[in-house]
């Protein structure tokens, strides 16, 4: 009998590799960073041959620790970093261009002209999006505008775009499967989440042919399987691939948010709030993304209200890289510490703009509130507490969409590390933050999805009875003091809007 769920986590970052048992533990893990290309201001790029070495090598390390033969693993399950687009040749199986990274802001001026458009409107009643530089169809159109000959060969069908997933799935099935799953197809501004289907109209506006995109197919079901021609991974040849969700949506899968009104919030390189709204697609008042959650096995679609915050542990990777102000992410609560509050200090850290409900792509990084006593504890709290306040904007719009009032919020995520962040986080909602046991929520969603395809778990009572949460932080913090908090963080959002023109 299998004894693991293989789940890749290929992140904006590194790629990780995680075996979990019937349990829902971590019992194996590997992880593996990978180059970050910056060309110009506001422009993110990855290798994408860089993505695949960096993931096939946590496979084999994985693999190798675990001593992990054929018939252990029932299945692969992928969760990924969501918008990111990527191009490449069908027959070498070569990029034509690198990765365009979710956080790349290269086609806001794209945007922008759309944006002024009556196209607008139906853009976001059709697929739940705004139009924006974040999602992955301006991306697509900037590559095949700007690479020599890519449009005329993506128009004969010699092309093929996807999302990250999706070149995994074509390295792992040597071209085989070229297909993606319902969440990441509907977070790249193409897919009609309606008729579910991709959009004729939207590919036609932006001049993208149909034959470029993949085949979209269930969250939780058959992707296909690994191939026996991939080096070092002979011990997975056959195996199949049962389970691919981006990676919020596999997060919220995996903290087993599966009724509606439930809400996860994971705080990596970004900050991701959503809302599990069941099979009603909730329309957005408050500039929020409708987005499909996952298509289960037996046809179900199931949808969510989301916000993103695009900077939040990239925020505390400046204060170690850019700043040199701490060796590393566990210095911050112990500088913390140090202060009893940021000294006036606030930090928004719009590095690549402001997503939601903001939606500022000339937004940038602003530091206020500097006096000759500011030390570097102070703009170390302030960098916290910026994550914090972005994910209360969210949070308090998804609660004016859905007319619920939340009672707790579940957390995941590397920066959930904090205590100080996640109580500071419990203050400013007031309400309880239960934090993930297993940090692994993300990958543990997708293998949660693939494990359901294939008969590892059962159902998903059956999953809710073997996952846990760890320490529960509860609020403590006045009304009065709280309010004031949130409104100096308003007043100095609106000093970074709108900073750079084109």
């Amino acid at each position: 009998m299998s004894r693991f769920i293989l789940a890749l986590d290929q992140g904006t970052t590194s790629s990780r590799a995680i075996l979990f048992d019937k349990q829902g533990n971590t019992c194996f893990l590997s992880q593996k960073p990978f180059k970050q290309i910056y060309p110009q201001a506001g422009w993110v790029e990855h290798r994408p041959e860089d993505i695949w070495q960096s993931q096939s090598e946590a496979i084999c390390e994985v693999l190798q620790n675990s001593a992990a033969r054929l018939e252990d693993i029932a299945a692969i399950a992928i969760a990924n970093q969501r918008e990111t687009a990527v191009i490449w040749d069908r027959q070498s199986g070569k990029p034509v261009y690198n990765a365009i990274v979710w956080q790349c802001r290269r086609t806001a001026s794209t945007c922008l002209a759309l944006k002024e458009s009556d196209f607008a409107d139906y853009v976001i009643q059709a697929t739940g999006l705004p139009i924006d530089a974040y999602f992955s169809s301006t991306k697509i159109k900037w590559i095949l505008d700007h690479v020599k000959g890519a449009k005329t060969r993506a128009e004969r069908g010699e092309l093929a775009f996807g999302t990250v997933d999706s070149w995994l799935l074509w390295k792992l099935t040597e071209g085989k499967t070229h297909a993606t799953d319902y969440s990441n197809a509907s977070r790249t501004m193409l897919y009609n989440i309606h008729s579910l289907s991709w959009d004729k109209k939207i590919l036609e506006e932006l001049g993208i042919a149909e034959s470029l995109l993949p085949q979209v197919l269930p969250s939780s079901g058959y992707f296909g399987t690994v191939s026996a021609k991939i080096s070092g991974m002979e011990a997975l040849c056959g195996v199949p691939i049962y389970g691919v969700a981006g990676d919020q949506q596999a997060a919220l899968f995996g903290q087993c948010c599966f009724t509606a009104g439930e809400v996860k919030n994971t705080y990596g390189t970004g900050c991701f709030a959503l809302m599990n709204t069941g099979s009603k697609k909730t329309a957005s008042k408050n500039r929020l993304l409708t987005t499909i959650a996952w298509g289960l096995k037996s046809g179900e679609v199931e949808y969510a209200l989301e916000g993103s915050v695009f900077n939040a542990g990239s925020a505390i990777k400046w204060l170690q890289e850019g700043l040199g102000i701490i060796n590393g992410p566990q210095d911050c609560d112990t500088l913390t510490a140090t202060v009893k509050d940021c000294g006036g200090v606030v930090f928004v850290p719009a590095f690549t703009g402001l997503g939601a409900p903001h939606w500022d792509m000339y937004a940038r990084g602003t530091l206020l509130g500097i006096t000759r006593g500011t030390a570097k504890a102070h703009i170390v709290r302030a960098a916290l507490e910026s994550i914090v306040y972005q994910s209360c904007d969210l949070i308090r719009a998804m609660q004016k969409d859905s007319g619920i009032s939340l009672s707790e919020l579940k957390v995941d995520g590397g920066v959930t590390g904090s205590d100080f962040l996640m109580q500071f986080q419990a203050d400013m909602l007031d309400v309880p933050v239960k934090r993930a046991k297993n940090t692994e929520a993300t990958a543990f969603g997708a293998a949660a999805l693939a494990g359901l395809a294939c008969g590892f778990w059962h159902n998903q009572a059956e999953l809710k009875a073997i996952y846990q949460y760890g320490r529960v932080f509860e609020p403590k913090m006045s009304n009065e003091q709280r309010n004031a908090n949130y409104q100096l963080w308003f007043k100095a959002v609106e000093r970074a809007k709108n900073w750079v023109s084109e």
